[in-house]
């Protein structure tokens, strides 16, 4: 591993991390009810913290070999649905949305993890956790969804 792309991969994943910085929770997750499993709230940026290192140290791993191209571009598209989820969900307030967002993220994270392990094992087994903390993500989504029905199917007018 070169520690100058792990540090560029780092730096595209607290990039994708910073929609929730833009894009907070809000009074408006806060109010929508929740299932009793919801992880609480100091565990999302731990979690994600070590879910980005093992990201950017899978991707730099594997980015220096003869068999990048597939997962680079793997990597690269769930990077940016990660970034997506949390501005249509949040932002946009849009749970349905987001639990389309939130399929196709897991989709493309099974699939990095999948090129990933084809080339370096080690990098495919660094996907692991975050396979798992996005299916953790989908069944909140969608126990949201669920327990929410008027606000999934009639998001807030966006303020113009």
């Amino acid at each position: 591993m070169i520690w100058i792309l792990f540090v560029i991969f780092l730096l595209a994943c607290f990039a994708a991390g910073t929609t929730g910085a833009i894009f907070p929770p809000g009074p408006w997750y806060r109010d929508l009810s929740k299932p009793s499993w919801t992880p609480p709230d100091w565990l999302f940026p731990v979690a994600w913290t070590t879910l980005y290192i093992c990201m950017a140290a899978a991707a730099a791993r594997v980015a220096v070999t003869d068999q990048a191209g597939l997962p680079m571009a793997l990597w690269a598209l769930q990077i940016a649905l990660n970034a997506l989820w949390t501005p249509v969900f949040f932002g946009l307030k849009q749970i349905k949305a987001g639990m389309a967002v939130l399929g196709a993220l897991w989709l493309s994270v099974a699939a990095t993890m999948v090129a990933l392990w084809q080339v370096d094992a080690l990098s495919g087994a660094l996907f692991l956790p975050y396979l798992a903390w996005v299916s953790v993500a989908g069944a909140l989504n969608g126990a949201v969804w669920r327990l929410n029905p008027d606000a999934a199917n009639n998001p807030p007018a966006m303020a113009r």
